[in-house]
This record gives C-alpha cells, structure tokens and sequence, in this order.
C-alpha cells in the first residue's frame, strides 16, 4: 500500500471499517510513513471533536427489556444469517421507535479508551505541549502532580536503558484528570498515562491504533498506557522496564 491508496481508504481506516487484511497493509505502511500518520492523526482528532460534541442517550430500562425479548426469539428454519439480520433490523426498529439512538459496538470493551489514549498522543503532538513540568528528574516530576491529581503516580527513571525522561503534564482520560509522563527513545516521544484501576494486575498487551504503538497493563492498582511511534519492540521493551521497576 502507498500513500495514494492510504488516502483513498483514509476514512473507513479511522472508523475501523476496513478488512482484517487492508488495515494490516496500511498499519504497515504508516510505520515508516510520518505524513500519513499526521493526515491519519487530524482525521482522528476531528472525528473524536464530532463525537464530544453529539450527546449519548442511555437507553431505557423498557426498551433493553424488549430488545433482549426479541433477541432471544429462534430464527426457525431460516438460514442462520437471515436469522441475526432479522435480530438486528428488529433491534434497530424498537429503538427507533422509542426515541432512542442505537449506538452498535464492537470489539474490545476498550477500544473507546484506546482511541481517547491515541486522541491525546495526537492532541499533544500537534499543540506542541507535551509537557507541562519539562524535567529529566523524577524527584522533580512527581511532585509537580501533588494538588492536582489525587493519588501519586509513579515516576521511573529509565535513562540508563535509553528512555530518558523528559516531564510531565496534566492530561484527561476516562472523564478524569490524569498523569502523562513523557519519555523519549531517540527523537520519538511516548506518552505514559497512569491512573487507578480496579484491574486486576495483568501482562502487558499490544496493539495498533491508527498507526500508532499502544501497550497496556494494569499493577499494584494502577494503569498503564504507553503510546508512540517507536518501533513495537522497543516499546515493549519499554514497558517491560517499568513492570520490573514496580
């Protein structure tokens, strides 16, 4: 895939609408293209200043009881895919009917945080305010977050391994503020979002969003999400530094 095909399909690939196989490709291809990633970086940040502006309806408790009655309904002899279409056009009816906007999500229950995590890399990024306290010292950094965030996050220093620290700031995630702590492996910066969780402690998970490295694990009760540009291994590797570093 090229930069002209990458265009073409610049859309459904914000919107996840493409086949397994062409977001492979361009996933691909944005790992060693810097202008597609800025055109896909705009297209997200606009797409997500569209859906902060539209309000979300939760629906009836009325409504999800006669959803799930029609849901349950057997597709009898009809063809198993001619079942789940008539499901879904039923879905759509009764909430049509009731006033209410069906908003149909799939995959990972996460996925509306990674792309906020994703959104904020960007948005950082493109504002030119990565930091808000610019320090290579720990004992600098986390202190700045006292008075504005209430609970201490946990500020590594992993120079020594390459990812030297540079500071932090202020960002919002999951509708609260949090702590970004920005590091950097060679000229790429990575953006270290830390906040309390319920979670269960976990491995550490991988994934693309838009272009973008993302990995994602959960210790001693706090979160962690780092996202760059950096090649996957090396921020992997990153990571790995900071679960050993507790």
């Amino acid at each position: 895939m090229d930069c002209k095909d990458l265009q073409e399909l610049l859309h459904r690939y914000v919107d996840g609408e493409l086949a397994p196989d062409l977001r492979a490709e361009a996933d691909t291809h944005l790992e060693t293209c810097a202008d597609c990633r800025r055109l896909v970086a705009e297209e997200t940040a606009w797409q997500q200043a569209i859906h902060r502006a539209g309000p979300y309806y939760a629906a009836p408790d009325e409504v999800r009881r006669r959803i799930a009655r029609l849901a349950g309904r057997p597709a009898f002899a009809r063809p198993l895919w001619r079942g789940w279409a008539m499901a879904a056009a039923l879905l759509l009816a009764v909430a049509l009917s009731s006033g209410v906007t069906a908003y149909i999500v799939t995959g990972s229950g996460q996925e509306p945080l990674t792309q906020e995590i994703v959104t904020s890399h960007v948005r950082s990024l493109m504002a030119d305010h990565l930091t808000d306290v610019a320090s290579s010292d720990q004992h600098t950094v986390k202190p700045w977050f006292h008075g504005w965030l209430d609970y201490a996050p946990p500020v590594a220093d992993t120079s020594d391994a390459g990812f030297p620290l540079i500071g932090g700031r202020l960002d919002y995630i999951d509708h609260r503020p949090v702590a970004a702590l920005v590091y950097r492996r060679n000229q790429h910066p990575i953006n270290l979002f830390v906040f309390p969780s319920d979670e269960a402690d976990g491995a550490i998970r991988a994934s693309v969003r838009n272009g973008y490295n993302i990995v994602h694990w959960t210790a001693h009760g706090m979160t962690s999400w780092a996202v760059s540009d950096v090649n996957a291994a090396e921020l992997l590797a990153f990571a790995q530094l900071l679960q050993r570093q507790g």
